[in-house]
């Protein structure tokens, strides 16, 4: 540019008076610039730190988890991965109580300098469920949790996402809360993908350069949650300046933030065979002789990270190592067998949108797990070979009178023939239900043993004795409602709860102390609708039934307790007639 056209350029005062004055063309009054030269000398306000937080009070870190506790919670909707699973509840139950112990403990966490963290690698093949796992971990812990991409971030200062953004992500995702962020899991998938390329020559920015952003984050490091290139943190800092004329920061330490990686690592299996032909033989005939693809991963060691293509100090911030194996027929299987998998749960509720009820036979679920194999993309084929199997019904069904449908062997293997052959014998509809009906009452009865197997021992610790009758119950809410099992537990605990309530209140109103028997709790439990207005109901209609008679035999029998049996749950004013009538004529 030339000296000339240098003078006759504006100054900062002309723009912002030129600014303004279009703006007040346009808005009026309401919009004004006011320039940083029309403001008080700047200053550097108070840092906010997870230390030092500002109108926030120290939240405690309350955390209580033991390992197997999350292992058995991991166990009721992951299939197989029993090893990554242990790895993975008892090390991130450790990282987590660690934590806990230091806060509750000042003077040990002096001790913990240098202390590295419990950082987890995953590796294992597409599909088999390492994203997952993650999430079901999180959920379980209540931490705030962060999801991101490997390949969408590149070294700072060039194009591309900045990884300290994973922090601030963290952060927004737990409100804005920095004592709670701290505290939070970082997952970061498709991690293989920035191994540097082998005989680059140059800076590899989006690989090499992601690993060396990391590094710090991973380990321990203070990031300003306020960056240029986020508006809304400038439009909050502006607004700060403008009414303090001071500056206001924003950090977060990722000291006690844990971070998971995960990736397929597809020729990470080559790398370990070409070590392991280097090593005993006897060691290389014991896994050579395997034909599964990805043998060689459970042999896995830093050098063959590094081979593959991450930097020593990168793997050296990993120290916790999973791997999770590929998946095969009998495991898919297994997987759609589970009550809480997505698949079947997925396409009930598709479904169930049209007003239509669809049930799977176990040869039809074998039949999916078996083209799903074939796909070779793990759980995610599960998913596939149900869509392409029931796309037919899904889009046909809605306008025909069927409402019910049951998914056999014979419908997975030729859906097009068998959707002709339904509509072709509308005659026999209740044929259709009563098929439906066999189905359902099968996986019923797999339901019920499922949740006694798997939460019995929860709800007797308590206070909910599981009968075979309220195991019956639950079961049936979680097929009517498709609820997951957990969830129906913690309902029924609730429902128990009201009913321990309503004891008091009949007994606070007939001045008489009255529990009701399992039987009766059952009996209450069994009474469609339930829910917590309809067990009200409930007991205020007993208590208006026995409030006379129980009133009675406290008074001229000197009677303090009576347990209710389920007859009196099902006919009050009987039930309560004959217990007056035997105790007067003793």
């Amino acid at each position: 540019m030339s000296a000339n056209n240098t003078t006759n350029l504006p100054s900062h005062r002309d723009i912002e008076k030129d600014i303004s004055d279009y703006l007040s063309k346009k808005y009026g009054d309401r919009v004004k610039i006011i320039g940083f030269h029309a403001q008080p000398e700047l200053e550097i306000d108070s840092t906010i730190t997870a230390d030092q937080p500002v109108k926030k009070k120290n939240t405690y870190f309350d955390f209580d988890i033991k390992p197997e506790e999350l292992c058995a919670y991991l166990d009721e909707y992951v299939i197989c991965q029993d090893e990554a699973k242990a790895i993975l509840s008892t090390k991130i139950c450790t990282h987590f109580n660690r934590i806990r112990n230091s806060i509750d403990n000042p003077l040990q966490a002096k001790r913990t300098v240098g202390q590295i963290k419990n950082n987890v690698l995953i590796i294992g093949p597409t599909g088999v469920g390492k994203t997952f796992l993650i999430k079901l971990i999180a959920k379980k812990l209540g931490v705030p949790f962060i999801k991101g991409d490997a390949t969408k971030f590149s070294e700072t200062g060039y194009v591309g996402g900045d990884v300290e953004d994973l922090v601030r992500d963290l952060v927004r995702e737990a409100g804005d809360d920095i004592e709670s962020a701290r505290y939070g899991i970082i997952y970061i998938d498709e991690i293989d993908k920035i191994a540097s390329a082998r005989n680059l020559i140059g800076a590899d920015v989006s690989r090499s350069g992601v690993q060396r952003a990391l590094l710090k984050p991973m380990e321990e490091t203070e990031i300003d949650l306020k960056v240029p290139h986020d508006p809304i943190s400038q439009i909050e800092a502006i607004e700060h300046y403008r009414t303090t004329g001071k500056r206001q920061r924003k950090l977060i330490n990722t000291k006690d933030i844990l971070f998971i990686m995960s990736g397929a690592f597809t020729e990470l299996d080559d790398i370990i065979k070409k070590r392991i032909q280097k090593q005993a033989i006897g060691f290389e005939g014991d896994i050579t002789s395997k034909k599964e693809s990805g043998r060689y991963l459970k042999h896995v060691k830093a050098e063959d990270l590094i081979s593959y293509g991450f930097e020593s100090e990168f793997i050296g911030r990993l120290p916790v190592l999973a791997c999770l194996d590929e998946l095969t027929v009998n495991d898919l299987y297994e997987i759609l067998l589970n009550p809480n998998n997505s698949v079947v749960v997925g396409k009930k509720l598709d479904f169930l949108a049209y007003s239509i009820k669809i049930q799977f036979s176990d040869e039809a679920l074998m039949e999916v797990a078996k083209k799903a194999a074939k796909e070779q993309t793990g759980a995610r084929g599960l998913v596939s070979i149900m869509e392409k199997t029931l796309l037919p019904f899904e889009k046909k069904l809605p306008s025909t009178d069927i409402k019910f449908l049951s998914i056999t062997l014979e419908l997975v293997k030729n859906p097009q023939q068998e959707l002709e052959r339904i509509l072709a014998d509308k005659e026999h509809l209740a044929f259709y239900e009563d098929q439906y009906h066999r189905l359902y009452q099968e996986e019923h009865d797999r339901i019920k043993d499922l949740i006694k197997q798997k939460r019995e021992k929860f709800l007797e610790e308590h206070g909910v004795l599981a009968t075979p009758d309220r195991m019956g119950i639950m079961a049936k809410q979680c097929q009517d409602e498709i609820l997951d099992i957990r969830d129906v537990c913690e309902k029924f605990m609730d429902y128990v709860s009201h009913i321990k309530e309503c004891e008091k209140n009949i007994s606070a109103k007939c001045g008489i102390h009255v529990t009701f028997s399992e039987e009766a709790i059952d009996r209450i439990l069994a009474r469609q609708p339930l829910n917590p207005e309809a067990i009200k109901s409930i007991c205020e209609t007993l208590a208006t039934a026995f409030e006379y008679g129980l009133g009675l035999l406290e008074k001229k029998k000197g009677l303090d307790h009576v347990v209710i049996p389920g007859v009196g749950i099902d006919r009050p004013e009987q039930y309560i007639n004959d217990l007056v009538r035997d105790f007067f004529r003793t």
